[in-house]
């Protein structure tokens, strides 16, 4: 874009920001309005508030009832089935007894996030306090639904984190202005995600309130992981989340632009019908969540009892350049774990793109003697959902490798045996198998395509049967929406060899030694570390280290990733191809080496290969077959477009 164009368009989005923009007197009748319709019937006298019954919130009473000062008590869940993340949550409000707070990244609309929304309604009408922070960039998209929101009940408050020229919902020229004008406050985000139950119980980690957070999606879901927490780390989670429900930044919802000139122009208007695209699924699980013995088997029975808790979690501060020591404690407290590895490091994270300082850190790692393993799971280009910031962890993979010593596990887009409810998923089964022209085909009862054939009637069938299955719409799904790289085209998934239902990775953990587990929201990426706010959980136990570690473990097995190594060294001029690809990958702009370091292998079982090696084993590649750099990607013009983000895209890193 042009100085001109530039100028043209922030001029633009300035005059529209000017000419929604409210008047302070406007803004306070917006808030009176909205004030005044506000219920004040409490449908519950009792002093629990009718709370439901619930072993699981249950297991905050007895964590609390169990600690002394110098012995912490807690209980632990790691939510690695997106159903499970979601009846936790659902039982959990119902259980509620004085306070409910939540704030999130991501709030849609969609069938998940409405039934959590309603939920939240019936619990302040019953009389438990209710509290609702989202993050500007991804709240809830309804205007209507924002101004019933903000004068339902007394007792639900819904703030809007960082907005933009004080709307809650931005359209093309307001990004473009932000991303002209502003660009630095655009980008400082809360990804901050948590819910907290009467300072008792919280969860965090990386799910957001949309379906495919909790495996609804009919078309891309994340296989994502939170850790529920019940004890006294709780009141931690509480003094952070008051932090931001205070901030500057956290406006209250009926005092912006657009959600007040609805409420001056209409009055605050009635909460939309539920509109379920799956009403039998949504009624399962609600069921469910009333399901005392069920909830007892899915989550109360497999938490784990640990000791000491810690949550570390940014604090809004972050996002001023005053910030204070200690405003931003997540990435020193993370980098910290990792330099007192003794044995091994082993990170997930959907996007491998790594700060200069967290890359002095793994190099500074690889270098001691010996040293700690690192084993990294992320995504696969098929699996991603932002192939902009794939194309630099593709750019980079060399020097993982050799420099660093990463052993590195890309996840992909059909695992075999991943933590998922098929028939929630799929209540048809999954789709007809069409196998690609490589022969490639995923297993009976997959994501994926299990059998079949290639010809044209099959063809019809498969996609006749996919979109009677439907999507709930075309979602904008990456995670680093304030750039214009991560909007339009860019953020639609990659077309793939085979259709069916694909997975994305989107869990953030870490296990250090088998003895330290880390679940929390923050990517090891430079947004992470310094745009976006960011909460983890820190449990010092070695079984639950060691459950954590068994699950990425499952992810990162040959049915479910494909493993990244160097290839077999050509018979003539090796050196000097690795030299000239070493080379490019250290220009900023024009890596235009065709030749990369690694690619992708996929273990081949056989008499002499019984079970999976590492990449620098001498029978490596006698057990793994190379499958490309883009496995189940239809690359067409695909390929390009990430050669090209690797060739001059690494000035966006920091902003990836």
């Amino acid at each position: 874009m042009n100085p001109l164009s530039r100028l043209l368009v922030l001029s633009l989005a300035l005059l529209c920001g000017a000419c929604v923009s409210l008047s302070g007197t406007q803004r306070n009748r917006a808030a009176s309005i909205a004030h005044a319709a506000r219920s004040q019937v409490i449908d519950c006298n009792a002093a629990d508030a009718c709370a439901q019954a619930s072993a699981l919130r249950a297991l905050g009473d007895r964590a609390q009832a169990e600690s002394t000062a110098q012995a912490p008590r807690h209980y632990a869940l790691i939510l690695d089935r997106g159903q499970d993340a979601l009846l936790a949550r659902l039982n959990l409000i119902r259980s509620a007894r004085s306070r409910i707070d939540l704030q999130t990244y991501i709030f849609d609309t969609d069938d998940s996030a409405r039934l959590v929304l309603d939920e939240l309604l019936a619990a302040a009408r019953r009389g438990v306090q209710v509290r609702l922070l989202i993050d500007q960039l991804s709240a809830i998209p309804d205007l209507r639904i924002l101004a019933a929101l903000s004068g339902a009940h007394k007792d639900l408050q819904i703030r809007i984190y960082n907005p933009s020229f004080g709307k809650a919902k931005l359209n093309y020229f307001d990004y473009a202005g932000s991303v002209l004008c502003c660009f630095r406050r655009f980008n400082q985000r809360m990804h901050t995600k948590l819910i907290l139950i009467d300072d008792a119980v919280g969860i965090t980690g990386g799910r957001n309130y949309q379906d495919d957070y909790y495996d609804w999606d009919a078309e891309y879901n994340f296989r994502d992981r939170d850790v529920l927490v019940a004890g006294p780390a709780a009141r931690e989670m509480a003094a952070n989340f008051e932090a931001f429900w205070s901030a500057r930044r956290s406006v209250p919802v009926e005092r912006l632009n657009d959600v007040g000139r609805k409420l001056l122009k209409e009055g605050v208007p009635s909460m939309p019908p539920a509109d379920f695209l799956r009403p039998d699924r949504v009624a399962a699980i609600s069921a469910e969540a009333s399901d005392d013995e069920r909830v007892r088997e899915r989550l109360v029975q497999p938490a784990m009892a640990v000791g000491m808790v810690k949550y570390v979690a940014d604090l809004p501060q972050k996002h001023r350049r005053e910030r204070p020591d200690g405003a931003a404690p997540a990435v020193p407290e993370l980098k910290a774990l990792i330099d007192g590895a003794q044995a091994e490091v082993l990170i997930q994270t959907p996007y491998l793109v790594m700060s200069d300082a967290a890359q002095d850190l793994f190099r500074a790692l690889h270098q001691r003697k010996p040293p700690p393993q690192v084993i990294v799971s992320t995504n696969s280009l098929a699996a991603t959902d932002n192939a902009v910031v794939y194309s630099m962890s593709f750019k980079y993979k060399r020097r993982y490798l050799r420099e660093f010593g990463f052993r590195i596990y890309e996840y992909k887009p059909f695992p075999e045996d991943a933590p998922v409810d098929y028939a929630a998923l799929m209540p048809d089964g999954p789709p007809l198998a069409v196998k690609d022209e490589d022969g490639f085909r995923g297993p009976s009862g997959s994501l994926g395509p299990s059998s079949g054939s290639t010809d044209a009637k099959n063809r019809r069938d498969m996609r006749e049967r996919r979109g009677a299955r439907g999507t709930t719409r075309r979602l904008q799904r990456t995670e680093s929406r304030p750039s214009f790289l991560s909007s339009g085209a860019a953020t639609r998934l990659l077309p793939l060899k085979r259709a069916g239902v694909r997975l994305g990775l989107h869990a953030k953990s870490m296990v250090i030694d088998n003895r330290i587990g880390v679940i929390g929201t923050h990517n090891f990426d430079p947004r992470s570390e310094n745009y976006n706010t960011e909460s983890a959980v820190i449990i010092d136990d070695p079984a639950f280290a060691q459950a954590l570690a068994a699950s990425i473990r499952h992810d990162i097995a040959p049915e479910n990733s494909w493993v990244i190594a160097p290839r077999a060294k050509p018979p003539v001029l090796s050196g000097l191809d690795y030299s000239l690809g070493k080379v490019s990958e250290a220009l900023p702009l024009f890596d235009l080496w065709p030749w990369r370091y690694a690619t992708s292998y996929e273990f081949k079982p056989g008499p002499d290969c019984p079970v999976p090696v590492a990449a620098n084993d001498p029978a490596f590649h006698r057990c793994y077959q190379a499958v490309g750099d883009f496995p189940e990607v239809n690359v067409g013009p695909k390929w390009l477009y990430t050669r090209l983000l690797t060739a001059f895209g690494a000035g966006l890193v920091p902003i990836l």
